[in-house]
């Protein structure tokens, strides 16, 4: 008896067109029995414009549906622990900014704090300030990406137009600063590249009133939106227990109604003499950690940076940017966990020195790969069938930085 199971060659048959011979496949048979199913992968990225820059992910699934997600990782390699093993501190400092290169700032900020509690060093009262209000200006900066192409990816391409022209307004006061617009290379261990220029407080107050009325209007435009919430809101439920367990951190944690923010849970700089909430996912519109959750933290957390700003720039002292800043920066025999709030989550740099000016190992903690690392969990605890189209919803909500991911 023939193996029905085995795998068969369609039968072919040749038409003779003009000399040039064709092969089509011939007209199926008649079906006669049960149909017979079986599962299939499919291979999303590593050039699928959806995931966010070069991640592969391998879709298991059966028919339409999604049975499990295996994330590939690797193609955007930026050998950054390496580098760091072989570079003084302060040459360090630049190849930070190109593994989250959507919050350059924010990765010059996890590592001074690092190297500085290393050290031992306090840097200035102006220093801090201007630390807090440029690490939120770049908090705002990324989340405008976030909104902006979330909306694209479920078919909005107005959001995207608004986050870019406001975000552009942020760029031009970091360029005004620090002469760049992506990689700023800008907080230094110990301090300051540089002060800041005349006029750029008054630029940054007068952003901030055009842009908090414009959160309401991002409200109106996407994040009520019925399509968008029934596209996002009973989609790509990360339990917060699942969360916690794969070591979710930031927006991505939050949107599971956890409430931690290092801000105000292990406070660094001086983020513990501001008064703002912690934004948090509720299930408003769906189970509690959907797509629409973490969407929505971000957005809160917008109107929440813009609070901070203001205090800071009201609190602004006088001081020198670089009286602190060592002329070599060589830290004693020993080993340090630094760790702040980027836009993304928890960003750690754990540093061991030997006592030389280069560190022996350098380790960072990125937010984006465990985030990325809990997508199959998702799907297996996913209480209706998830589609191709809601991982991409999930993975955009996710709002990685693939050369975080491989550092």
């Amino acid at each position: 008896m023939p193996d029905v199971f085995a795998p068969q060659a369609p039968p072919r048959y040749e038409i003779e067109d003009d000399d040039l011979l064709i092969n089509i496949p011939a007209p199926p048979e008649k079906y006669s029995g049960a149909y017979l199913t079986e599962t299939y992968k499919v291979n999303m990225g590593p050039q699928h414009p959806s995931t966010h820059g070069v991640l592969r992910l391998e879709l298991t699934m059966d028919g339409e549906v999604v049975l499990s997600i295996r994330p590939h990782i690797g193609y955007l390699h930026r050998c950054f622990e390496k580098h760091a093993e072989n570079l003084p501190y302060a040459g360090i400092v630049p190849y930070t900014d190109r593994m989250d290169y959507l919050a350059g700032l924010s990765q010059n900020m996890s590592f001074a704090v690092a190297v500085e509690r290393l050290m031992g060093i306090k840097v200035p009262e102006r220093v801090e300030y201007i630390r807090v209000i440029i690490c939120e200006l770049q908090r705002i900066a990324s989340h405008l990406v976030a909104f902006g192409t979330y909306g694209l990816d479920m078919g909005a391409f107005t959001p995207f137009l608004w986050a870019f022209r406001d975000r552009e307004m942020i760029l031009d006061l970091f360029e005004w600063l620090t002469g760049a617009r992506l990689l700023y290379d800008y907080i230094w261990v110990g301090g300051l590249a540089r002060d800041l220029p005349e006029g750029w407080v008054a630029k940054t107050r007068e952003f901030l009133d055009y842009f908090e009325p414009k959160i309401n209007d991002f409200n109106d435009l996407l994040t009520y939106n019925h399509i968008f919430i029934t596209r996002t809101a009973n989609v790509g439920v990360l339990p917060p227990e699942v969360a916690i367990s794969y070591g979710v951190t930031g927006p991505n944690l939050r949107g599971s109604g956890v409430d931690w923010d290092l801000r105000r849970d292990d406070p660094y700089s001086i983020y513990d003499r501001f008064k703002w909430n912690v934004a948090l996912g509720k299930g408003r519109f769906g189970p509690l950690g959907s797509c629409w959750d973490r969407y929505w933290v971000r957005i809160e957390e917008m109107a929440e940076s813009v609070k901070i700003c203001r205090q800071a720039l009201d609190g602004l002292p006088e001081g020198d940017v670089h009286e602190t800043i060592p002329r070599k920066a060589r830290p004693p025999k020993g080993d340090v966990y630094g760790r702040t709030e980027s836009p993304r989550g928890e960003l750690g740099y754990y540093i061991i020195s030997d006592g030389s000016d280069i560190p022996l190992r350098c380790k960072a903690r990125s937010p984006c790969f465990t985030a990325i690392s809990s997508i199959n969990a998702v799907v297996q605890h996913a209480k209706k069938p998830m589609l191709i189209a809601d991982v991409v919803a999930t993975v955009a909500s996710y709002d990685i930085v693939l050369g975080e991911v491989d550092r």
